[in-house]
């Protein structure tokens, strides 16, 4: 039976729905108006052979800040949702994807406990590309002509506060922002799909000596 997380969440700011199939095969259908992100969305659907769905509008009038951010909350809480108790799971995760001069590295503990460690090495500087009439991915962006790449650490925070996910992203070395963030996405896919991958050997067990991978208390060592 496929794992299947589904959530809708609408703010002031923000408006998204995001459908998550943990069993897919890397499909993703993507109405999003952030050109460079629906790039990367479809980059982590494929490497991860999740299937994806999102809906998603924002003020961008303000910033690209509380879509993106806001869009890691609602990709965290559906992959609460597909794990469910997390029964049978291998739980941790690893890639070191290459990329051209780029090489990133991913780890991930499916742990119950939101940790975030960021290591990019980003310029800071927003990559810049020309406005392009018509869709994108399925009826995603058109028109817009940057992208604010600080937003990326806001959009990994918010997925693994959402998910109780521990999370580490590193760039190691690298000069294009472009490859540096896109691999981090595909090292993160790739690391989460080995993570939530049923283990044949585990015959069904919650891997943790506490017998539970879910709410911890702060410290304590599942």
């Amino acid at each position: 039976m496929s794992r299947i997380g589904e959530v809708s969440r609408k703010t002031k700011e923000t408006d998204i729905r995001i459908r998550l199939n943990l069993d897919g095969k890397g499909e993703a259908k993507l109405n999003y108006p952030i050109g460079f992100m629906a790039h990367m969305l479809n980059t982590f659907a494929g490497h991860g052979l999740f299937d994806i769905e999102i809906q998603a509008s924002g003020d961008l009038e303000v910033d690209q800040h509380h879509l993106v951010e806001d869009t890691g909350i609602v990709l965290g809480q559906c992959f609460a949702k597909a794990l469910g108790d997390k029964r049978g799971i291998r739980r941790v995760g690893s890639c070191l994807y290459p990329m051209d001069e780029t090489l990133s590295r991913a780890a991930v503990d499916v742990s119950g406990r939101a940790f975030l460690v960021f290591e990019a090495q980003l310029s800071g500087i927003p990559l810049v590309s020309a406005p392009a009439p018509g869709n994108f991915f399925n009826g995603g962006a058109s028109g817009e002509s940057s992208f604010q790449t600080d937003t990326v650490e806001d959009f990994w925070q918010g997925f693994v506060s959402a998910a109780g996910i521990t999370l580490h992203l590193d760039v190691l070395r690298g000069r294009s922002d472009h490859h540096k963030i896109e691999a981090l996405f595909k090292a993160a896919a790739r690391a989460l799909r080995e993570a939530s991958e049923i283990d044949g050997r585990s015959s069904g067990a919650i891997p943790s000596t506490k017998g539970m991978l879910g709410d911890s208390l702060p410290g304590v060592i599942a």
